[in-house]
């Protein structure tokens, strides 16, 4: 399978989210699933009509934003965590989502536009190949977004790249705790389901320290059962890594 191919289905199915509303990694923001994850019932009152919840976690509780940081969240989909972010970092911050759907990207915008997020705005683009300047960003974020990815390592490097010294990142994903069946992994409803692009737990975090990333450690994870295959459950873990550059 080639990841041309594995990217083109998982456009075409996150477009089909934006515009139904439905998700494929987890519940929409109206789900109790969602505090699950670490959105607190203060947040979510906070964010915007519309938005969406697509993701495994919450990195923004646990990336300690302080005021006037720059932060860049990878794949930010319909924009729920640049818009908590954006609440944290004030209006001397800002907040730069980058995601590779289009449909994604108007959403999001829309809503920034709707209710008056001056200190957000959204670029069109693959997280393999970001946007964004050398060294120019505080903190990095995303939520469940880069398992998607058929080449990780360069999702790593870029990350590392636009931080600045000392920024840090904090990433909530999808990682393995044994073999996916080769069916699976060559399902792109399963690509697209966040589990046949997800890797093996320790390999994924290597995959960190090899960009450069220092400090790099997970600091909570546990079992992630939703929508998973019966075979797979037990196999599949959430967990969230922070790492800083140096």
């Amino acid at each position: 399978m080639k990841d041309e191919e594995i990217k083109k289905f998982v456009k075409k199915r996150y477009a089909e989210v934006a515009i139904k509303g439905s998700s494929c990694c987890s519940p929409t923001i109206e789900s109790d699933v969602l505090k699950q994850l670490g959105y607190s019932q203060e947040e979510l009152r906070s964010l915007p009509k519309g938005t969406m919840g697509l993701g495994c976690g919450n990195p923004v509780a646990l990336a300690s934003l302080k005021e006037g940081e720059t932060v860049l969240d990878l794949g930010s989909g319909g924009g729920l965590d640049c818009f908590l972010a954006a609440k944290k970092v004030g209006e001397k911050g800002k907040v730069i989502g980058v995601d590779m759907t289009l449909e994604m990207i108007e959403k999001a915008e829309s809503i920034a536009k709707e209710h008056g997020y001056r200190n957000v705005e959204f670029r069109l683009s693959e997280i393999e190949n970001l946007p964004v300047e050398d060294d120019s960003v505080d903190v990095i974020i995303s939520n469940c977004v880069i398992n998607l990815s058929p080449d990780k390592k360069k999702v790593f490097r870029e990350a590392y790249r636009v931080l600045k010294p000392r920024g840090r990142m904090m990433i909530s994903d999808i990682v393995l705790e044994g073999e996916l069946p080769k069916r699976i992994r060559k399902s792109l409803d399963a690509w697209a389901g966040c589990v046949a692009g997800a890797m093996e737990k320790e390999a994924y975090v290597n995959l960190i320290r090899e960009a450069g990333f220092k400090n790099v450690k997970i600091v909570s994870e546990s079992r992630w059962d939703f929508d998973v295959p019966e075979e797979l459950r037990g196999k599949i873990a959430s967990i969230k890594v922070e790492a800083t550059k140096h």
